[in-house]
């Protein structure tokens, strides 16, 4: 299997976030060849929605998907600032064309030991914005988070959690299949293949480092840590997946350090090696 080249892999700018800005970004991804963009709504309204949208565009890139909606458990119930929100993140993520919008759906509610009440909570926010994402041909990603981060961001910890909501809540909604949260799953295979291509909607990538320091900023390089990642890439090839491969890296004591442009050479040169 051979690796992948520059223009299949998507910039989620939170691997640069310490070094560019979203123009900064969207001119890097061009400069160097790569086929896409996947911002977070904290740059691109930064930027400016219309303004990023006219750049990427411009620039020749696809967006991968957009970083992120959810958080649905943030203020402990269901609120309609909370379900507002996620309806500026869908028409975001429709104005810049992204191919999905990736829902990191939020952990237990302050104070909370109610893990199964927090789920509820999620899964009704999450029908309730797919149903107006429907409405705009935008479509909702929800990305599993590895379980050390069921408290404070996902309560949602595996494909098979993703696809068991995506079953109940039916078309336009499935999962962002990131390596780091998921590489560790004995049932993965088999959950990949359940999903298929019609819900198989994003691919991140990134290295789980086999000593690390920080379980949110410690994440690695392509090659440098212990994942299977061509291995994962083929499974979800092999289910009908064509999209981009989306880096996401977040490394305060290493990758955010390093001069940008050569962050993307290292990607550029990793995709081609270890993805």
């Amino acid at each position: 299997m051979t690796g992948v080249s520059a223009n299949r892999l998507s910039l989620n700018t939170a691997t640069v976030k310490q070094q560019w800005n979203l123009e900064q970004c969207i001119e890097g991804c061009a400069r160097h060849g790569l086929g896409g963009i996947a911002p977070w709504r904290d740059v691109l309204q930064d930027l400016g929605v219309s303004k990023a949208a006219k750049k990427i565009k411009d620039a020749g890139l696809q967006v991968s998907g957009l970083c992120r909606g959810g958080w649905y458990t943030a203020e402990g119930a269901l609120t309609q600032a909370v379900l507002d929100d996620n309806r500026r993140a869908v028409d975001e993520a429709a104005q810049i064309g992204a191919d999905c919008l990736v829902m990191v759906v939020g952990g237990l509610a302050e104070g909370s030991k109610d893990i199964q009440g927090a789920r509820a909570i999620v899964e009704d926010g999450l029908a309730q914005t797919l149903d107006y994402a429907r409405s705009v041909g935008v479509k909702i990603a929800i990305e599993p988070l590895h379980p050390m981060y069921a408290a404070d961001r996902a309560c949602v910890n595996t494909l098979s959690q993703t696809l068991d909501i995506c079953d109940r809540l039916g078309a336009g909604i499935g999962a962002a299949v990131d390596v780091y949260h998921v590489w560790w799953d004995p049932d993965i295979q088999e959950q990949i293949k359940r999903a298929g291509q019609d819900r198989l909607l994003a691919f991140h990538v990134c290295d789980w480092l086999l000593e690390t320091k920080d379980l949110l900023t410690d994440r690695g390089m392509m090659g440098d840590g212990v994942i299977d990642i061509r291995g994962l890439r083929s499974d979800v090839e092999a289910e009908g997946f064509a999209g981009l491969v989306e880096v996401e890296i977040f490394s305060a004591d290493n990758w955010w350090r390093r001069d940008a442009d050569e962050v993307m050479q290292v990607i550029i040169e990793r995709g081609a090696s270890a993805c």
